[in-house]
């Protein structure tokens, strides 16, 4: 086969392997370093149908494009896409040469050409409608054109074809791809562009007066035919193409936002006022000015002094800032670094604007960005950036060896960056590389950096908590130390005792001053790595306040000391005054020391002297009620400390030390840990308390009085729109829809309210009913007495008077004779409505023919609407039989005497010569059927719904969401929220949504793949949701699953993934704003005659429209000759009404665009489309599906540098479709890879340059939306200009809804959960204690706020990997305000099984530890006044904090116990009858179980349901949650949040953690289990156990076994929940058969071998490796903490080894000698059989064999030996095993802490050999519970009830006996 020009392609393409060619010639599947040929392949496609000759050529001349670009095939996939275009072409050449028209394929492609250019695109352009369709149909022309010329150029082309040609090449420029606004030339009749705002800001960006353009460069980049300013800065600093178009839309939108919002309104308004300059200009120079005041500098914002170039030069400077925004790539993480790129620039442009002289050439400055703006000055610092991420190596290198973001940025805070210049400077010391150890000084570049930090070092270490809220610390152990002291007084004269207490309390202060000496100490010791990076003031500063603290301890002390020795018989007042007059030497001392906190104090109460200090409006109020708890302790504590005669029971190293000091600590070690802790308990009493009353007030709102018909008549539209999303969700039925629908178009005949008609139902049947029925006993007030019972009913008498006014509406609409229309409308309606007045209706005609007539009207509605003319006759004898019902059988003689005297006899109507109803001439008295439209269609279904529909109002609708919804729509519009202003005039927004790879459309085989028990995703959604899927098949028109699997793949893969966490469900929440936006535009915008008809009708008229014109235009073209019929003219009729509709709804959309936008930020869609995976198909399925998506990606490409190698490059693209193809609208290239951080900050941070408006919400991928909620995001975004005290919101908090809550048990927990978290405890966090943040989405941004002060999120490794609560701290730290707002809520899915929510509980624990060592929490805890800064302990960190002391107040209190009873001084002391019941210690324990019951987490839990939903569901709520076992979920919570928070803060190891999302149905593997929690639940658990065990065996304060269980109960209780909750919560945990894998699998992990490659889900050795990471990277340090914490397991063998019967009671030191010798031996036998493993185990298996049973006699004999002669006892034997067995394990620990030494020693193996058979046993413990109750089949049942709603468990059960079957035919 030849090329079109007559060479051969290469033949070494056609060697290569057979591909299946078709999926790789998708124009969006070309390899990037090919895209230029991606338009020839789209354009080949379209015409392929038509032309598959032209289709070959195309594709032929893309081949040879692609082979002379990478004529070798270097690039990333050119190779095989090559190899499968060439086998295409070759499959393709001989089929479509027969099919070819012409002669040759010169003349086919010129004559093809010739017919798409005169038929195709000349046709558009007279016909001009899709401006998408006319870009298309030029770039395919220009593809055609670009062929013929290489096909046709040996012969030539005509003249005539080439002029077509350059016409076409000219026009496709004009048609660029466009974002919101159509900038080009050809955009210019677009509606959007007609609006006054965007022409104000389009002309003032054009206003290039006096700008220095180059005379080489006249034409702009954006084909508008005008250059405006954005050009002259791309021009001067070399900004790129695509960034410089997002920034100038982005500056239109956003300064025509601001326009039309000002008020008073500008005037003229299309020309930009002065107001929105500024405006937009002050929140976008905001951050900048307080830099430059910071640093001492003047501002690079000098205007001009002519008047008239003052707007010009502001928007100069609002345009060159957002172009270095939009550029700066990760950059935007540092708003100072960006403050010092502008604040040059700026200056810059004043030097070029000024006409300033060089002084070195004499011309006028020329800047030098011919690099480009990105290579010059963004590449630089990201290089950095770079380097130090790298440096981190993966997370796992300290945060003191290299520099974050913060620190980078922080440079710029000092006036040291201005020693870097500019341009930038690389020798300065923020471009110098950091010290790598290992390497020698001379070895090592010369520009290297000394420091690593700048300002704050992050280091791991526990005393950040002190250090961060040293306040609230010091506070807390002044007031213990001052309860103690006043506890520990003794004197019985009240005032000596009094004045002693006193002067002891007045000791606190020198506490205090010790106290803050540690918290200077602990400064200068964090900030040690960074002192080189300290100015000279800084580092005195930190050294003066050591040594200021230091003279405090020593001065006051020696006062004190001094003071102390008067004598003590003097009085408070000679306390303070030593002589009566003056004050003593402490006294004075003590009141200079409190200065500085008077001070302080000076300030809070007078805010405008602290300008730095947040204002808080209210203040909580701290409690201490401690008394109880500490008075108790003191009497005891005294006789402990006075007790001298111990017997000890073990070697006592100090027998003879004062005052039983071990026996203080054990006592009072838990009731310390307890009051620290407990302000915890207090913040969740204080907050249930405070929020309950908040929100009880917040929903006492007001209906606005004013409800005239128009202003229902809107609400009609919103309450339609809001239902007909809820049938399209499938949330309800048909007819429960038409039940709650109201009339689209005002029905101006019903004087009374239209109520939905499930509102209405049953009351029409029930008044006719009573009027038939009704017997009065005064017949002149029978009306009277009727209308009493019914009018109390407002929906009954609605129904009754709708009902008579629609009948005569109905009766008027098809009766058409006049005699008929004069019988019935003036005769009978009149002779009714008369005596309706008069109050005689009842008196003159008889109600009990009524249900009859009611029966034939309902009949004659029916007939309606079938609308079958063939019933005409029917309809007819249908009235006669109603007139005569009425006539005969209801009138009284004196009512028809009175009808006909207005109408003559009634007999004339019924005559055999002329029927009533049946005349047809001259025309029919009874039209049947009618005319129809949307509104007569309508009122006949409504009216008859309201005289058929007999069920209850409560019944409707049946599903439980569409009710909440419902509710909390209706709810809300009660409560307080600004007033929603005009769409046009609100505040512009965006919602941007990052995604990686997560499920965007469930695929067709993930809905049927069934697990091992036969369930699939599909199955399980039918059982969850089964009114929902009963709802979508009657929505599809279908009756079965294997109908909709056969015709409706789409809809039933859309339905199933509308209900998991998907993008699909997310993107079609996030789209009702625009729907919401159109539906408000329309009813601000719509006239009244509009309005009243309708936004339905005329929503969908233009399309009726377009259909009528090709309908009667088809008809028309058939007759002969075409004349004007009477359809034509009717439609002629109506065209300036819908001229006017199809304006009306383009601007609507305009208004719209100009108001929302949408991006999808989709990191790695590029490679989607490359791999053809589904999931890049399914995401341009959305953006077809929702064309104002946005999808924005990071596209890796490969180009070649200026070598000619090929090198990757980065860009951030955003795309759209049209007409079924993506487009490309924006690419701007990035100085390297995104990712070089956490990943979502900086997924999010390349995708926010796309995003438009003054706000910005963030949406995570498994979130909804719901139309009714954003109705009023109007109303939400005017909180940014409401009074919310002294500072504007800067983030508006919205509230969630777990739409998960239903799937599980499990699920509900955590729903309400979180649900009282995003209510009441957000409510309270934001006021009245002001220390809101942002806790992740929905949260809506002050967009202008945050994009110059560093973002959305904070992107550094690890420290950062709670990406989105440190948005909210540089906020609040950067004087922003956060709010928090209930009336509006998004909803949000949550992890649903207990391996998915404790991988998310450990991810937030590992977040919250790594927030404890941040600046962030160090700085909110320095700047807070001290109720804002405790309130924020308590909610963020403090909160893990305080759930690991709960558990560590176990173990204090057990080791404390432990060492009581094996020391014996336990016993001792319960001697002395002195010592009584501890009841401080049971107080504490009674509040360590309230927190372990997860009865803290309940309080606010039950206060918000009881809110929202009634007390009475609150506590019925609550013991359900209890029966299934909520308490236990709760307290194993609790070992997730302290396991991972102690170990994150002690060696690092913080990680993001995928859950997956999914949907929990399968049951989890035993090992699995095991892997997951054994080091935070298992061991805990079984270390607590034994401590439990040995304190029951030997404690004896509690001999009798209630008191034991009162005290331990709790702790028990924690035991069994950290051990058997994951089988409890496993699905099919107690199923024998799955017990039966689980052990085999079990087995199989534990003895599995762990090599390179292999996971650690494959091999325990493996999983022990990836167990022991955190210890390779945590340190010296690190190591020795883990040491010493590991020897608390050595007590429990030098403890019980003195109370084997073998030791006779001896207490020498020797018996804990002898026991570590036992330890050696056993050490010894494992490392021998170990070592025999490996020496015998190939050759010498009997030799190994024989060495193993040697060493077992031995030990039996050992054992025998020890029984005969050394009285060795059975218990002797359990408590070795109790003595011995944590000591291995504590040495197991120690090892594991000195890898490097005991890999030296050669006893690594051993260790392994040693830990497999410690987790072996553990494993069993474990299992075997487990196994036990699988055998009782009655168990799994229970189990699956517990975990899954009642309709899942039922079709999990017959699922399983179905699967059963499935596996029994397969074995047979």
């Amino acid at each position: 086969m030849a090329t079109s020009d007559g060479s051969q392609p290469p033949s070494r393409l056609t060697r290569q392997p057979t591909i299946v060619v078709d999926e790789f010639l998708d124009s969006q599947v070309v390899p990037s370093s090919l895209a230029s040929i991606a338009p020839i392949l789209r354009a080949a496609n379209e015409i392929e149908a038509e032309r598959p000759r032209v289709a070959y050529l195309c594709r032929l001349h893309a081949f040879e494009k692609a082979h002379r670009m990478d004529p070798h095939s270097n690039g990333r996939g050119v190779r095989q896409f090559k190899t499968a275009l060439f086998q295409r072409l070759e499959r393709d050449d001989e089929e479509t040469k027969k099919k070819r028209i012409k002669r040759d394929d010169a003349q086919e492609i010129q004559d093809f050409y010739q017919i798409y250019y005169d038929k195709y695109v000349k046709d558009l352009e007279k016909a001009p409608g899709d401006r998408a369709q006319l870009a298309k149909a030029y770039q395919t022309a220009g593809v055609l054109f670009e062929v013929l010329l290489v096909v046709n150029k040996n012969i030539g082309v005509d003249k005539e074809i080439m002029s077509t040609g350059k016409e076409v090449e000219q026009k496709k420029e004009i048609f660029v791809p466009y974002n919101i606004l159509p900038l080009d030339s050809a955009g210019a009749s677009q509606e959007i562009m007609q609006l006054d705002e965007i022409k104000a800001a389009m002309e003032a960006l054009r206003n290039i007066r006096g700008l220095p353009f180059q005379q080489s460069n006249d034409q702009p980049d954006h084909n508008t035919g005008e250059q405006d300013v954005l050009d002259w800065l791309k021009e001067t600093f070399g900004f790129q193409k695509g960034n410089v178009a997002n920034q100038r839309e982005h500056l239109i939108l956003l300064l025509a936002n601001v326009q039309v919002a000002l008020v008073p309104a500008p005037n003229p308004l299309d020309k930009l006022d002065d107001r929105a300059i500024n405006k937009v200009m002050h929140r976008l120079f905001k951050n900048y000015k307080v830099w430059c005041q910071f640093l001492d500098r003047p501002p690079s914002l000098k205007l001009p002094t002519v008047v008239s170039d003052v707007q010009q030069r502001k928007i100069l400077y609002m345009a060159l800032y957002l172009l270095i925004w939009g550029e700066a790539a990760n950059l935007r993480f540092m708003p100072e670094c960006l403050c010092y790129i502008y604040h040059y620039m700026a200056q810059e442009v004043t030097l070029v604007l000024s006409g300033t002289i060089s002084t070195v050439t004499g011309e006028s400055i020329r800047l030098l960005y011919d690099s480009g703006f990105l290579t010059k000055v963004v590449i630089p610092i990201y290089e950095i950036i770079r380097k130090e991420a790298e440096s981190n190596k993966n997370g796992t290198a300290p945060h003191s060896s290299w520099r974050n973001y913060d620190d980078l940025n922080e440079y710029f805070w000092s006036a040291k960056c201005f020693q870097l210049e500019w341009p930038m400077k690389r020798a300065g010391d923020f471009f110098k590389p950091r010290v790598e150890k290992g390497l020698s000084r001379s070895s090592k570049d010369k520009r290297v950096r000394h420091l690593n930090k700048t300002g704050f070092v992050e280091i791991r270490s526990f005393w950040h908590l002190y250090r961060s809220f040293d306040r609230m610390w010091i506070f807390l152990i002044l007031s213990l130390q001052a309860m103690i002291v006043i506890a520990w007084s003794e004197s019985e004269s009240p005032p000596a005792t009094f004045d002693d207490v006193f002067k002891r309390v007045l000791s606190i202060f020198i506490t205090a001053a010790g106290l803050h000496f540690l918290q200077a100490v602990l400064d200068i010791i964090f900030n040690i790595k960074a002192y080189h990076s300290l100015n000279f003031l800084f580092i005195m500063r930190l050294l003066l306040k050591m040594l200021v603290a230091l003279s405090w301890i020593i001065i006051l002390s020696v006062c004190y000391v001094n003071t102390r020795k008067k004598p003590t018989t003097w009085t408070i007042g000679k306390w303070f005054s030593s002589n009566g007059k003056s004050p003593s030497l402490y006294a004075m001392a003590v009141m200079i020391y409190l200065v500085p906190n008077m001070l302080g104090a000076a300030f809070f109460m007078f805010p405008n002297l602290r300008r730095w200090a947040e204002n808080s409006d209210r203040r909580a109020i701290r409690l201490f009620l401690w008394w109880s708890q500490i008075k108790p302790l003191v009497e005891p504590t005294k006789n402990i400390m006075a007790y001298k005669n111990i017997q000890w029971k073990w070697h006592e190293f100090f027998p003879h030390a004062k005052k039983n000091i071990g026996a203080v600590v054990s006592l009072w070690a838990p009731v310390i840990l307890v009051y620290f802790m407990d302000s915890q308990i207090w913040y969740a009493v204080y907050s249930t308390l405070s929020g309950g009353v908040t929100g009880a007030f917040m929903r006492l709102g007001e209906v606005d009085p004013d409800s005239q018909k128009m202003q229902a008549t809107k609400f009609a539209q919103v309450w339609n729109e809001i239902i007909s999303s809820f049938r399209e969700e499938d949330l309800i039925s048909d007819k429960e829809r038409d039940l709650m629908l109201v009339p689209y178009a005002t029905n101006s005949y019903v004087s009374a309210v239209q109520w939905p008609p499930f509102l209405l139902a049953s009351k029409a049947p029930m008044a006719v009913q009573m009027a038939a029925e009704f017997n009065a006993r005064d017949s002149e007030k029978i009306d009277a007495e009727l209308w009493r019972k019914i009018q109390p009913d407002e929906y009954m008498r609605s129904a009754v008077e709708e009902c008579y006014e629609s009948m005569k509406k109905v009766l008027d609409r098809i009766i058409q004779g006049e005699a008929e229309k004069k019988i019935i409308f003036d005769g009978l309606f009149s002779v009714v409505d008369k005596h309706i007045q008069e109050g005689s209706l009842l008196a003159n005609f008889r109600m009990t023919a009524l249900p009859t007539l009611c029966e034939q009207f309902v009949d004659l509605i029916k007939r309606l609407v079938k609308e079958d003319s063939a019933e005409h006759d029917r309809v007819i004898l249908l009235l006669q039989d109603m007139f005569e019902v009425v006539t005969h059988d209801m009138m009284t003689d004196e009512a028809r005497r009175t009808l006909e005297s207005s109408c003559g006899p009634l007999a004339r109507t019924q005559s055999k010569d002329r029927q009533l109803f049946a005349t047809i001439e001259p025309t029919a008295a009874v039209l049947f059927p009618p005319p129809k439209d949307e509104a007569w269609s309508e009122q006949l279904k409504r009216l008859l719904l309201l005289l058929t529909v007999k069920e209850a109002a409560m019944d409707v609708p049946t599903n439980l969401e569409a009710r909440r919804r419902i509710a909390f729509f209706t709810n809300s519009l009660f409560m307080d929220m600004p007033p929603a202003p005009l769409v046009r005039n609100m505040l512009s927004f965006s919602v941007l949504t990052p995604y990686y790879d997560e499920d965007v459309i469930f695929t067709k085989s993930q809905l049927y793949e069934e697990n091992e028990d036969g369930i699939s995703i599909l199955f399980y959604l039918q059982k969850i949701y089964p009114d929902e899927w009963n709802n979508f098949l009657e929505r599809v028109d279908c009756d079965s699953e294997n109908t909709v699997r056969e015709t409706k793949e789409e809809e039933l893969r859309s339905w199933a993934s509308y209900r998991g966490q998907t993008l699909s469900r997310t993107v079609r929440g996030m789209m009702y704003y625009r729907r919401a936006l159109e539906l408000q535009a329309f009813l601000d915008m719509a006239k009244d005659i509009v309005l009243k008809r309708g936004y339905k009708v005329t929503n969908t008229r233009k399309k009726e429209l377009d259909d009528e014109r090709k309908a009667i235009s088809t008809r028309n073209e058939v007759a002969n000759p075409p004349e004007p019929d009477q359809e034509r003219k009717a439609l002629l009729a109506k065209t300036e009404d819908d001229e006017e509709r199809r304006a009306l709804l383009a601007k609507m959309k305009a208004v719209a665009d100009l108001k929302f936008s949408y991006v999808a930020t989709c990191q790695i869609y590029g490679v989607h489309q490359l791999q053809n995976n589904q999931r890049a198909t399914d995401i341009k399925y959305l953006m077809q599906s929702y064309p104002s998506l946005r999808v924005a990606y990071i596209d890796e490409v490969e180009e070649r540098d200026e070598a000619g190698k090929l090198k990757k490059a980065y860009y951030s693209v955003l795309v759209k479709v049209v007409d079924k193809e993506s487009q490309e609208i924006y690419r701007i290239k990035l100085p390297g890879p995104v990712k070089i951080g956490e990943g979502k900050p900086e997924n999010q941070n390349h995708a926010i340059i796309f995003t438009r408006g003054e706000a910005l919400q963030t949406i995570d991928m498994n979130q909804d939306n719901y139309l009714e909620e954003t109705v009023k995001m109007r109303n939400l975004l005017e909180e940014f200009n409401a009074d919310h005290g002294v500072r504007r919101p800067s983030i508006l908090g919205v509230r969630e809804h777990i739409f998960t809550g239903s799937v599980s048990s499990l699920a509900w927990f955590m729903s309400n959960q979180e649900m009282s978290f995003v209510t009441i405890g957000q409510r309270v966090l934001a006021d009245p204690l002001k220390v809101r943040f942002h806790y992740g989405h929905p949260d809506v941004f002050d967009r202008l706020f945050h994009i110059t002060r560093g973002g959305i999120s904070k992107a550094s490794k690890v420290i950062n990997l709670s990406e989105d609560i440190f948005a909210g701290f540089n906020s609040t730290l950067r004087r922003g305000n956060v709010t928090h707002h209930e009336y509006i809520q998004v909803g949000k899915g949550r992890d649903v099984g207990l391996n998915q929510i404790s991988l998310f509980e450990a991810k937030v624990a590992n977040g919250n530890g790594e927030q404890t060592l941040s600046r962030d929490i160090y700085r909110l805890g320095h700047r807070f006044d001290f109720f804002r800064m405790m309130s924020c302990y308590v909610t963020t960190i403090g909160f893990y904090f305080n759930t690991m002391l709960v558990v560590l107040t176990v173990y204090v209190f057990l080791y404390g116990r432990l060492y009581m009873a094996l020391s014996g001084l336990e016993k001792s002391l319960l001697n002395q009858a002195k010592l009584k019941k501890d009841l401080s210690l049971q107080a504490a324990l009674a509040s360590q179980s309230l927190v372990q019951l997860g009865l803290l987490m309940a309080l606010p839990m039950v206060m918000e349901i009881g809110l929202e939903r009634g007390f009475r569901t609150a506590l019925s709520d609550l013991i359900v949650m209890q029966l299934q076992l909520a308490s236990v979920f709760f307290t194993f919570s609790l070992g997730t949040k302290t396991h991972f928070y102690g170990r994150t803060i002690l060696h690092g190891g913080a990680k993001y953690r995928p859950t997956g999302r999914g949907f929990v149905v399968r049951h989890e593997k035993f090992a699995e289990n095991y892997r997951l929690y054994s080091r935070s639940h298992f061991t805990k658990g079984f270390e607590i156990a034994i401590l439990l065990i040995v304190y029951n065996v030997y404690g004896i304060a509690h001999s009798h076994a209630i008191p034991y269980l009162l005290i331990t109960f709790s702790m028990w209780f924690l035991v069994g929940t950290w051990l058997f909750a994951p089988f409890l919560f496993n699905p099919s945990g107690f199923e024998w058969q799955k017990i039966v894998e689980d052990w085999e699998d079990w087995n199989k992990w534990i003895y599995s071998k762990g090599r390179i490659g292999v996971p650690a889900n494959k091999s325990w050795e493996s999983w022990w490796e990836v167990e022991q990471e955190h210890l390779k990277y945590t340190g010296v340090r690190g190591r020795i903490l883990e040491i010493l914490l590991s020897m608390r397991f050595f007590i429990y063998q030098y403890g019980l080894v003195y109370h084997l019967h073998i030791t006779h009671h001896h207490k020498s030191l020797s018996i804990y000698g002898l026991s570590w010798l036992v330890i050696v031996a056993v050490l010894g036998i494992v490392k021998t059989i170990s070592a025999g493993r490996q020496r015998f185990k190939k050759d010498l298996q009997l030799m190994f064999r024989l060495l193993k049973g040697l060493l077992f006699i031995g030990f039996v004999a050992i054992i025998i030996l020890l029984f005969r002669f050394a009285n060795l006892t059975v218990g002797d034997l359990f408590v070795s095993i109790l003595a011995f067995m944590p000591t291995g394990w504590g040495l197991l620990q120690i090892a594991q802490a000195s890898r490097p030494l005991v890999e030296k020693i050669r006893m690594w193996d051993s260790v392994r050999a040693l830990s497999r058979t410690y987790e072996f046993i553990m494993g069993m413990l474990l299992f075997t519970p487990v196994s036990i109750l699988a055998w009782f089949p009655f168990v799994s049942e229970f189990q699956t009830r517990l975990l899954f709603n009642q309709a899942f468990s039922r079709g999990l059960q017959i699922s399983r006996i179905l699967a059963g079957k499935k596996r029994k035919v397969r074995e047979d």
